[in-house]
C-alpha cells in the first residue's frame, strides 16, 4: 500500500511539473551569448555600444569571418559588421539587429537589468526582446552556417548597430559613407512577434512597412485678464487651444486599407472567429467609409489594446504636451501643446495638416512641424519618408520567412502587417531594398509589454525553435 501511494505521488508530480522543452546545442549556445550580450549595459542614451561592438568581434575573430566595428564620432556608437563570403552570383542578405538599448528604471525590476539572469523559465534583461535576442540569433545563424561549410550563391552580412533608440549615429549616419558596407538584395530586421498561445505557436507577424512619425505644435494666442473676468472662451489662449485639440481627438482620420494589409486582416480574422473575427470581416467588404468607420470601431474595441488595430488602418494622432499659463490668476497670452502624429505610407504631410486646419475650424490656431532641421528642409524631408514604398511580398527572402515558420511550427498562420512604430530600417526601404522584420523567439501574449518596460524575458522554452527557425531563412535564402 505505502509503495503504490508514492508511485501514485511520484506521477502526480511529473504530471503538475510544467513542460520544459529539450534544450539542444544550438539553443543552448543562443541562449549563453543572449546571456553575455545582455551583460553590457547599452542604454541609449549614452549608447555605448563598443563593448557589446568588441565581444562579438572576438566569437567572428575566432571563427574566420571578415568582420569590423565602425564607431562613431561620438566614440560611443559602434556598428559591428561581419561578412560571410558567396561566390556572388547573387546579391547579399543582411541580418540587422540594434545593439543599444533603452534605459531600464532599477528600481522596478525585481532583477538586475543588466544581469544576464536565467530563472524560472526566462532570460531577464534588459534589451530581451528589444534587440538583443535578435542579434544573438543572427549572429549564432551566421557562425553556425560558416561552420558548416555551406557553399554560399550571396554573401551573408551580419550587423549589430547603434543608436537605434535615440541618437544621431544610426543606420542613416552609417550609410552616408559606409553604404557599400550594408548593400544587398533584402534585409531581416525587427518588426514581427512570435506568439505562443497554450503552449503551441500559432501566430507569427512580419513587418513590411512602418508608418512615419510627425510631431506639430498647436500653437494658439488670444487676450489676457484676471481670473476674476473671464473672457469667452474663443478671444482666450487656453480657451481656443482646448477647443481645438477637442476637435482633433474626437476626429476620425479616414480608413485606408492596402492589398498588402487586406491579407493581414483576412488572416487575423480566421485566427480570432468569432466577435472579432466579424467585424474584422464588416470592415473588409464595407463599401463606403460610415460603414468602413463604423466596423473599424467595432473592430478596435473588440479587439482591444493589446491587439493595437487602430494604428494600421488610418493615421493617428496623440496629444503628448501642453504648455499655457504661468500663474493661478492671469490669463496667459499664449498656449500650445505638442501631437505626435503616425502617418500611414504615401499620405501627404502639407494635405494632412491642412485636412486638420479644417477640423479645427479656427483660423487664428497654427499648426507647425516640429523638427531638429532647417525649416527649409523639413517637408521635403517628410515627402521622403512618406514616399517610402512598402516592401514587396514577391521575393526569396519573404518566401523563406514564410515556408520555414509553417516548416518549425505548423499549423502557425504568418500575417504580414505594418509597424505603427519605427524601426532603422529607412536607408534600406529609401533605396527600395524590401526589409522585413521578424522576432527570433516565440513569447507568450503578455510577454509583449516586457518591451521597453520592467522585468523585460524572453522564455527559454522558445529559443531552440527560434535558433533553428532563423538559421534555416539565412541558409535557404543565401543558397538556393
Amino acid at each position: 500500500m505505502r509503495c503504490s501511494w508514492l508511485a501514485m505521488a511520484v506521477a502526480a508530480s511529473v504530471l503538475s511539473a510544467p513542460v520544459i522543452a529539450q534544450s539542444t546545442a544550438e539553443g543552448r549556445a543562443t541562449a549563453s551569448l543572449l546571456k553575455d550580450l545582455l551583460r553590457f549595459d547599452t542604454s541609449n542614451v549614452p549608447g555605448d555600444t563598443t563593448g557589446l561592438a568588441a565581444h562579438l568581434k572576438n566569437l567572428f575573430d575566432a571563427a574566420g569571418i571578415d568582420n569590423e566595428i565602425i564607431t562613431a564620432p561620438n566614440g560611443k556608437a559602434a556598428h559591428f559588421i561581419a561578412r560571410l563570403r558567396g561566390d556572388g552570383s547573387k546579391r547579399p542578405v543582411l541580418l540587422a539587429a540594434h545593439a543599444d538599448v533603452v534605459p531600464a528604471d532599477r528600481s522596478t525590476w525585481s532583477v538586475d537589468p543588466f544581469g544576464g539572469i536565467e530563472k524560472d523559465g526566462y532570460i531577464w534583461g534588459r534589451g530581451a526582446l528589444d534587440n538583443k535576442g535578435a542579434v544573438a540569433a543572427f549572429a549564432r545563424a551566421m557562425l553556425r552556417l560558416k561552420a558548416s561549410g555551406i557553399p554560399l550563391r550571396r554573401d551573408v552580412v551580419f550587423m549589430a548597430e547603434a543608436d537605434e533608440e535615440q541618437g544621431p549615429y544610426g543606420t542613416l549616419w552609417l550609410a552616408k559613407d559606409h553604404w557599400d558596407r550594408m548593400d544587398a538584395e533584402f534585409v531581416l530586421n525587427e518588426g514581427g512577434e512570435i506568439l505562443n498561445k497554450n503552449g503551441k505557436v500559432h501566430e507569427l507577424t512580419v513587418s513590411f512597412a512602418e508608418k512615419v512619425s510627425v510631431s506639430f505644435k498647436v500653437k494658439t494666442s488670444g487676450m489676457t485678464s484676471h481670473s476674476s473676468r473671464p473672457l469667452p472662451v474663443d478671444l482666450t489662449a487656453n480657451g481656443q487651444l482646448v477647443t481645438a485639440l477637442e476637435k482633433l481627438q474626437r476626429y476620425a482620420t479616414p480608413i485606408t486599407l492596402t492589398p498588402e494589409m487586406r491579407i493581414y486582416f483576412s488572416r487575423l480574422a480566421k485566427l480570432h472567429p468569432g466577435p472579432l473575427g466579424d467585424v474584422i470581416g464588416r470592415m473588409l467588404v464595407a463599401s463606403d467609409p460610415a460603414t468602413a468607420l463604423r466596423a473599424t470601431d467595432a473592430m478596435m474595441a473588440a479587439g482591444g489594446q493589446e491587439l493595437a488595430l487602430g494604428g494600421l488602418v488610418r493615421n493617428t494622432m496623440v496629444v503628448m504636451m501642453i504648455t499655457g499659463g504661468f500663474k493661478a490668476n492671469a490669463m496667459p497670452t499664449q498656449a500650445e501643446a505638442l501631437v505626435n502624429a503616425r502617418l500611414l505610407p504615401g499620405t501627404d504631410v502639407p494635405a494632412f495638416l491642412d485636412e486638420l486646419r479644417a477640423v479645427i475650424g479656427n483660423s487664428r490656431v497654427e499648426l507647425e512641424v516640429v523638427s531638429s532641421l532647417p525649416k527649409e528642409q523639413v517637408l521635403d524631408y517628410l515627402r521622403g519618408r512618406t514616399s517610402i514604398k512598402p516592401s514587396s511580398l514577391d521575393t526569396d527572402l519573404f518566401r523563406a520567412i514564410e515556408s520555414n515558420a509553417h516548416a518549425t511550427w505548423p499549423g502557425v498562420t504568418v500575417l504580414p502587417t505594418m509597424l505603427a512604430g519605427g524601426t532603422d530600417a529607412t536607408p534600406w526601404r529609401q533605396r527600395g531594398i524590401p526589409v522585413y522584420g521578424i522576432a527570433p523567439f516565440p513569447v507568450d501574449p503578455g510577454g509583449r509589454g516586457g518591451v521597453h518596460g520592467a522585468d523585460e524575458r524572453v522564455p527559454t522554452a522558445g529559443i531552440d525553435k527560434g535558433s533553428e527557425y532563423i538559421f534555416r531563412i539565412v541558409r535557404d535564402v543565401a543558397t538556393r
